[in-house]
């Protein structure tokens, strides 16, 4: 797809390509990288490519400047930001949403903060710029505004009047930073989306696969690569429970779903108990401190994971070790970081496990960033 900042932008880096090389050339970088396995033979699924205009979730600089406000993307290789009306990689009720967003911050930006005195002056002081992180759940779109300063009343009835001129948006949260938990603003109604047939509510701000495409793709390879396999079923980094809700649709299946953060397992579990699924079961633990051990792992039939970019170091040594008979009979990898999943797909191997397929899922459209599934068996 044309994009009319393809030249500057830095998110799309490999747009000027035509699709035929850039699938050609994500595909050998990627085999490249993993060719570092220590395996005799790699054998690779069918590759999978996300499509432009799919992305739901979305993270956007905006800057104050002489008045006017500036939203978009950074420029290649800098921080200066490019101003965008649109971005081809979103989803078109994103892209909808775009007008109401800057006419949003606009308002803010032009609310003063309370007046600080600066010597004998007093001084009035506005908000100059931050980051706006945008998702689209299944019932509408769901915004935090993320900047240092807290809003004050003014910014808040700003806020509120301005939501409540736009009926596709249906929350509004701020925070101060990333890491942050995030305070909503407005809420018309809860953003979900749905997992499975499954209604599952999402925090603000909370990760979710880049797009529905994409993750109904990994979805579907992870319940391939199971298969027949049934029984005590591990989901680590489980996240919002991606893979916890397909994988606990089979009755014969029990899955512990494990993951580091209380307040969006919090909300896992309300959505758990709401849809009265009474065979997923969820630990709060910190896999890269406190990786399930091999007691721990004692009776699971398959373990899927899916770490962050960082990979899963910890928990995978402790797969290694465990005694012949008491491994999985299936362990499924997924990965963010082809890089890091070299790591840890060389100590599964190198701990007896085989690897027997990876499948290449693109969703991070014209970027060099790629995501796969894999499959190992005892």
């Amino acid at each position: 797809m044309l994009c009319p900042y393809a030249d500057i932008c830095g998110g799309c880096l490999n747009r000027q390509l035509s699709q035929e090389q850039y699938r050609e050339n994500k595909i050998s970088a990627v085999k490249k990288l993993l060719s570092q396995i220590k395996a005799e033979r790699i054998s690779f699924g069918e590759p999978i490519f996300v499509s432009d205009g799919t992305r739901r979730r979305a993270s956007m600089a905006f800057a104050r400047r002489k008045g006017k406000v500036i939203l978009g993307f950074n420029e290649a290789a800098s921080k200066n930001i490019v101003d965008c009306e649109t971005c081809a990689l979103l989803t078109p009720k994103l892209n909808e949403a775009l007008p109401f967003v800057r006419k949003l911050l606009e308002e803010v930006c032009a609310i003063p903060f309370s007046s600080k005195k600066k010597g004998k002056k007093v001084v009035q002081t506005f908000l100059e710029g931050g980051d706006i992180w945008l998702c689209e759940a299944d019932n509408g779109i769901d915004i935090v505004l993320e900047f240092e300063n807290k809003p004050e009343l003014g910014h808040r009835m700003a806020i509120f009047e301005q939501a409540q001129t736009a009926d596709n948006v249906i929350r509004i949260s701020h925070r101060q930073r990333a890491d942050a938990e995030a305070e909503p603003i407005v809420e018309k109604s809860a953003p979900y989306i749905k997992i499975a047939d499954t209604f599952v509510y999402i925090p603000a701000g909370t990760f979710l696969q880049p797009s529905r495409e994409g993750e109904q793709a990994l979805v579907s390879l992870v319940l391939k690569y199971l298969g027949e396999t049934t029984g005590k079923i591990a989901d680590l980094f489980c996240g919002v429970g991606t893979f916890s809700y397909p994988l606990a649709r089979n009755t014969k299946n029990k899955i512990i779903a494990v993951d580091s953060s209380e307040r969006l397992l919090d909300g896992f579990r309300r959505s758990v108990n709401k849809n009265m699924i009474s065979n997923i079961e969820i630990i709060t633990k910190n896999l890269f401190k406190y990786p399930l051990d091999v007691k721990e792992l004692q009776g699971f039939s398959a373990v899927v994971f899916d770490p962050p970019r960082a990979g899963a170091a910890a928990q995978v040594a402790e797969l290694a070790a465990l005694p012949f008979n008491e491994r999985p009979e299936k362990v499924i990898a997924v990965s963010c970081n082809p890089g890091t999943f070299v790591n840890d797909a060389n100590k599964l191997i190198e701990g007896g496990y085989k690897l027997v397929e990876i499948t290449i899922v693109d969703q991070f459209t014209y970027s060099n960033h790629s995501e796969l599934v894999a499959l190992f068996t005892k």
